[in-house]
């Protein structure tokens, strides 16, 4: 595992989009694992700008985004599809036929799970999973619970994370109780990991899932036994892994 810690939020937005370039120009056909939320926006923001400079091509990159809200259709401007045209889809040369998000208004909610699942594994799952981290401990909609479950999944949202997420919403009534997730097996599958971190309000969270015991409770925690797993941090988010003796990367 590599930790790199950065001064402030702009500068860890920009060492993880280097990340996601550097693998992009090393395999310029890779699956990029995606996620959504505040924390990977100005990672987004830089990628589309160096796209749009010419550095690098997304043509022929294939997406594969960890959740969608049940009940939200494409269009709805708090639907993660919605997020992920607006955040970067549309500010890089990517086709959208090669964008994958689960539909968040399947008739069988569960047939779209399973359906998910086999498309992630035919594109042989993600070469590099992009994470953010919930204060929960959270990955993709992956709530604390009693066991890690593995595939694609409805799932309850918590009222830490239903609270986290109100802010997106006209009132917290608004936000969906439920969600569609992949699954702590998929997220495993990749080949590398990506975790990004920003903030005080992280700090728990950050050192529960790489100091703490490895736990259903916090989901995150599975993550010490990938074997490719790369966490970028600002000061704030890593305060109690440095304080820790961790060693980190400046």
């Amino acid at each position: 595992m590599r930790i790199y810690q950065e001064a402030d939020y702009e500068a860890m937005s920009r060492r993880a989009a280097n990340l996601i370039s550097a693998e992009v120009i090393r395999n310029p056909a890779c699956v990029l694992g995606l996620a959504t939320g505040s924390t990977p926006v100005g990672t987004y923001r830089q990628l589309a700008a160096w796209n749009q400079r010419g550095d690098f091509s997304f043509r022929e990159v294939r997406t594969v985004n960890l959740d969608e809200y049940k009940g939200l259709a494409p269009t709805h401007d708090q639907s993660y599809r919605y997020f992920m045209q607006e955040n970067l889809f549309d500010h890089i040369d990517i086709d959208v036929a090669n964008t994958n998000v689960p539909d968040g208004l399947a008739a069988d909610p569960a047939v779209e799970c399973r359906r998910y699942d086999a498309l992630v594994r035919s594109l042989g799952y993600a070469d590099l999973q992009l994470l953010g981290l919930g204060r929960n401990g959270h990955i993709g909609f992956n709530e604390p619970c009693d066991r890690f479950v593995k595939e694609t999944h409805v799932v309850d949202l918590t009222d830490s994370t239903i609270d986290a997420n109100a802010r997106f919403f006209a009132t917290r009534d608004d936000v969906p109780r439920q969600a569609l997730t992949m699954g702590i097996g998929c997220i495993m599958s990749a080949r590398r990991v990506l975790l990004i971190a920003s903030g005080s309000d992280k700090t728990d969270a950050v050192y529960n899932a790489f100091c703490g015991p490895i736990t259903p409770q916090c989901p995150a925690s599975i993550l010490q036994l990938h074997n490719d797993v790369v966490l970028v941090g600002d000061k704030a988010a890593l305060r109690k892994l440095v304080e820790a003796g961790v060693p980190v990367c400046e």
